[in-house]
C-alpha cells in the first residue's frame, strides 16, 4: 500500500522560496522507486517539474532548471522540491510521483500524492 503525501505549500510572495516535501509509504518502496515532481496551474495540463531517479540521478524540464532543485532523503523516505525566486505563474498545485516501471516493467503502476497548492502572490 503506497501513499504519498506532500506538504510545505502556502502562500509566498514572488521572489520568495518554498521547500516541498513528500513523504512515501509502503514497505521499502521509496528505496527502490523513481520519483518525480509535477504541477498543474490553472487552465494548463499537468507539467513535468523535476525527476529523480532511485540513485539520485535527476532531470528537469527545460524551463525549471534554473529555480526548482528536486532531492531526496532515502533515511527519510521523502523527495523534496527546493522553489526559489517563485513567481505568480507557479501558482498551482503540486504533485508528487512515484513510479517502479523501470525497475520492475510497465505492469507496476504509477503513484500520485493529493497534491499540495502553492500560492505565489505579486
Amino acid at each position: 500500500q503506497v501513499q504519498l503525501v506532500e506538504s510545505g505549500g502556502g502562500l509566498v510572495q514572488a521572489g520568495g522560496s518554498l521547500r516541498l516535501s513528500c513523504l512515501a509509504s509502503g514497505g521499502n518502496f521509496f528505496q527502490i522507486a523513481d520519483m518525480a515532481w509535477h504541477r498543474q496551474v490553472p487552465g494548463k495540463e499537468r507539467e513535468l517539474v523535476a525527476t529523480i531517479t532511485s540513485n539520485g540521478r535527476t532531470n528537469y524540464a527545460d524551463s525549471m532548471k534554473d529555480r526548482f532543485t528536486i532531492s531526496r532523503d532515502n533515511a527519510k523516505s521523502t523527495v523534496y522540491l527546493q522553489s526559489d525566486n517563485l513567481k505568480p505563474e507557479d501558482t498551482g498545485v503540486y504533485y508528487c510521483y512515484g513510479t517502479l516501471k523501470e525497475r520492475f516493467g510497465r505492469s507496476y503502476p504509477d503513484y500520485w500524492g493529493r497534491g499540495t497548492q502553492v500560492t505565489v502572490s505579486s
